[in-house]
């Protein structure tokens, strides 16, 4: 049994608010479980230096916990002067998920800057703020279109993402803390809307996992992800 009660299979709750935050261009709060993440999405009218005159656009993401999203309190990034190397990896893989659907040359030369704010922390902060962002980019890719800013939106494709774990022996779900802290395996899998494979990581942490429990990870993953694609697109309804 999980240490939630939940299935193999089973999912925790997961909700979309849209309109979390009603100054950006794109907003929502993404929970899952007991994991909530702020996700926003701000269109800015300049591209970075690199990619000036070069007709396309750019998709950036940053990450950041709240100091108290855990148990104890973590000190502020900002106080400490640096960011940890977890935000720094963190926040490029929601960077290169989001690019990864995205057609910068429809963009036009503008960036649009995605924040990750996690609220509160229990397992699955990542993923979680991949699934949200998706839905904030998409909300502000969109807009630039209604406003006729751009001809075509540029965000082609969903994009999501789910953890997936070997815990006690048995392929599961979507993990939480309590999870995730004693896997044996842990994987993140981010998927495309086309049912294509964006990025996976996944290490083992008690002893190599066989390729049969890869299969079972990535099928776990799958129909999770084909959960949280009606879920994105039920959001952008409301």
């Amino acid at each position: 049994m999980r240490p939630s009660g939940r299935t193999q299979t089973q999912l925790r709750d997961i909700t979309i608010e849209t309109g979390a935050a009603p100054y950006a261009e794109g907003s929502c709060l993404i929970s899952f479980g007991n994991t909530k993440v702020l996700c926003t999405a701000s269109v800015d009218p300049q591209v970075p230096p690199w990619l000036r005159g070069k007709a396309k656009g750019w998709v950036t993401a940053e990450y950041g916990m709240l100091p108290r999203a855990t148990h104890t309190r973590g000190r502020r990034e900002a106080a400490a002067g640096k960011q940890s190397g977890r935000t720094q990896e963190i926040q490029r893989l929601i960077g290169r998920s989001l690019r990864a659907v995205t057609d910068l040359s429809l963009l036009g030369e503008r960036q649009i800057v995605l924040d990750c704010d996690v609220l509160q922390a229990d397992g699955g902060t990542r993923t979680a703020a991949i699934t949200g962002a998706w839905v904030a980019l998409k909300q502000a890719s969109m807009g630039l279109v209604q406003q006729g800013l751009i001809d075509v939106d540029p965000v082609l494709d969903q994009a999501a993402a789910i953890s997936c774990g070997i815990w006690q022996d048995i392929a599961v779900c979507d993990l939480d803390y309590a999870e995730d802290s004693t896997a044996q395996t842990d994987a993140n899998f981010v998927m495309s809307g086309d049912g294509g494979l964006i990025e996976v990581q996944a290490s083992a942490e008690d002893r190599p996992m066989s390729k049969q429990q890869f299969t079972e990870l990535m099928q776990l993953a799958d129909d999770a992800a084909k959960h949280l694609f009606a879920l994105q697109l039920e959001a952008l309804k409301t």
